[in-house]
C-alpha cells in the first residue's frame, strides 16, 4: 500500500489534482507503472467551458490515445449547484455549430441540480461542463483529451469540428446520494462507511471523502506476510496491488476505484 502525493495543476477556474496517474501529463504513480484510470480531485470557482471527450476508437485513430468515459462524484456543493450534462434534446451537428458560431449555445444544454455526495455517469460522447462552486472526485479513462466545444463567449480556444464530429445525443445518469456500488465497462467504484476488508483482483485505490483514521495494507505471499499502516485524513489516496487486503478502520468514509478489464 502507498500513500499518494497528487500532481497539482491550476487552474484560470480552480484547481485539478490528479491524485492516481500515470499519465505522462502529470504522474502520482511511480515512472514505470501504466495504469488504466486517471482520478482527480476537481475544484470550480468559475464555470468550465462545455465539453466532449472522444470514444476509444475515435481516440485511437486520430489522437493515438484512449477515450475519455468518466464519472463525477460530488465532493461539495453550493446551494443552487448544477452541472450541465447533456443537451436538452436530440440536435444534429448543423443545429448546434450554428448555434455555437452565433454564441446562443445555453437553451441547447441540460442544467443538472447537484447536490453532495451525487454521483453523474458522463460516457464518451456526452456533452457536458462543471459550474462554479462545486468540488468534486472525477474518474476517468488515462487519457488528458478534451475538445472545448464552447466556452460562454470568453474567447478561448475551441474546437467545434472535432468536438460535433463525437458529440452523441445521450442522457447522462445521476446517482442522487450514492452509496453503494457503480459499475461501467472501464472502472467499478464502492463506496465505504467505517470499518471493511477491501481486495481485488486488479490493482485499486482507495480515496478519503471523510473522517480520519488508519489504514492496513496486508499482503501475504508464499512466504511472507507483510503490513503497511498509514494515517489518512480526508482527501488522502492510498493505492494497493491486487495481491493485498485493505483494511479500513471505524470513522472512515472513503471509495474504492478499481479498474475493468475492457
Amino acid at each position: 500500500m502507498t500513500k499518494l502525493k497528487p500532481f497539482f495543476s491550476p487552474k484560470i477556474w480552480g484547481y485539478e489534482k490528479w491524485t492516481v496517474s500515470s499519465h505522462p501529463h502529470g504522474r502520482s504513480l511511480p515512472p514505470d507503472y501504466d495504469y488504466p484510470l486517471l482520478v482527480k480531485i476537481i475544484r470550480a470557482e468559475d464555470t468550465l467551458s462545455v465539453q466532449v471527450h472522444p470514444d476509444d476508437d475515435y481516440a485511437r485513430i486520430h489522437e493515438h490515445s484512449r477515450g475519455k468515459t468518466e464519472c463525477w462524484y460530488v465532493l461539495d456543493a453550493k446551494r443552487g449547484a448544477s452541472l450541465v450534462c447533456g443537451l436538452s434534446g436530440s440536435y444534429s451537428a448543423g443545429e448546434l455549430r450554428e448555434a455555437i458560431r452565433e454564441n446562443r449555445l445555453d437553451p441547447y444544454l441540460n442544467s443538472v441540480p447537484v447536490k453532495k455526495g451525487d454521483l453523474v455517469f458522463i460516457p464518451a460522447g456526452l456533452v457536458h461542463a462543471i459550474q462554479g462552486g462545486i468540488r468534486l472526485l472525477e474518474v476517468q479513462e488515462s487519457s488528458d483529451i478534451t475538445y472545448r466545444l464552447y466556452d460562454w463567449g470568453r474567447g478561448r480556444e475551441v474546437h467545434i469540428e472535432q468536438g460535433l464530429e463525437v458529440f452523441k445525443n445521450l442522457r447522462p445518469q445521476v446517482i442522487r446520494e450514492f452509496s453503494g456500488r457503480f459499475e461501467c465497462p472501464y472502472f467499478t467504484l464502492d463506496t465505504v462507511e467505517g470499518e471493511a476488508e477491501l481486495a481485488s483482483e486488479a490493482d485499486f485505490a482507495f480515496f478519503v471523502f471523510g473522517g480520519r483514521g488508519e489504514l492496513r495494507g496486508v499482503e501475504t505471499g508464499p512466504a511472507v506476510r507483510t503490513t503497511v499502516a498509514v494515517k489518512v485524513r480526508r482527501n488522502d489516496t492510498v493505492f494497493c496491488r491486487k495481491a493485498e487486503k485493505l483494511f479500513v478502520s471505524a470513522g472512515i468514509r472513503g471509495m474504492k476505484i478499481t479498474p475493468r478489464d475492457v
